[in-house]
């Protein structure tokens, strides 16, 4: 989160709470991930997992620090870390697409269920990218900047929710969306992200009389949505699909 003035951020802006946004969502990511990886750390097949879930911890790391920072009134130290952030978000992308890339290397034929799956993670990593990039431009004004790196959450919600709900919720399953008989839990996911945005964009709204950011957000985020539900059924995602699994990646 590089910034150059984000740390006399006014009362009203979320990201001085930001606090009760991210250690919950980092929380809520290893209570999900427990079972398949935090308990099992030493028994991963691969180092795909273990790239894209460092690159993974490390963000949410540094979303929990620099709203501490803020909060702590340490500008400097907050722009230094920040600067972090120029690193880590192209591992991200790069552990991502490797471990995605792994999982389908090869396949001359994905079907709907491993198009759908595709686009659920490469879609997600655009956005992300896009919102950081949006944040990023923004970095001299600390209102809108700490506003889309409190946005970055939200297209990474569904692993989380999916994991979530099949270890503790299965009945979910029944009552979502299907492709190809395979449910699509992320639905739930996607849900719970725009509520969240609105009930942000309506605060922002209310309070500051802003819908600069907010709005951007859920417009890129519903998007994002669709492409999920609908990229599968494109003979040029197909395409795209068999393209992307013959790289030599991983």
């Amino acid at each position: 989160m590089a910034t150059a003035s984000a740390v006399s951020t006014p009362a009203r802006a979320p990201y001085r709470h930001g606090l009760w946004w991210f250690v919950p969502f980092f929380l809520a990511m290893v209570v999900a991930f427990w079972p398949s990886y935090f308990s099992r750390i030493a028994q991963q097949p691969t180092y795909h997992a273990h790239a894209h879930g460092l690159a993974m911890i490390l963000w949410c790391a540094l979303l929990i620090v620099q709203p501490l920072l803020v909060r702590l009134r340490r500008p400097a130290l907050h722009r230094r870390i920040g600067t972090l952030s120029y690193l880590l978000v192209p591992l991200i992308v790069i552990t991502t697409v490797n471990f995605i890339h792994f999982r389908v290397q090869g396949a001359t034929q994905l079907g709907a269920v491993g198009l759908y799956v595709l686009a659920l993670i490469l879609n997600a990593l655009v956005v992300f990218v896009i919102l950081f990039g949006l944040a990023i431009r923004h970095r001299r004004d600390r209102a809108v900047h700490s506003r889309y790196m409190l946005c970055t959450i939200f297209p990474l919600f569904t692993p989380i929710t999916d994991r979530l709900i099949g270890a503790h919720m299965p009945f979910v399953a029944g009552l979502v969306p299907r492709i190809d008989g395979a449910p699509i839990l992320p639905t739930v996911g996607f849900l719970l992200a725009d509520v969240l945005l609105i009930g942000l964009a309506l605060w922002d709204w209310r309070t500051n009389r802003r819908a600069d950011v907010f709005p951007v957000a859920l417009g890129l985020l519903v998007a994002y949505h669709v492409s999920v539900l609908t990229f599968h059924r494109l003979p040029a995602w197909a395409a795209f699909g068999e393209w992307f699994a013959g790289l030599p990646l991983s």
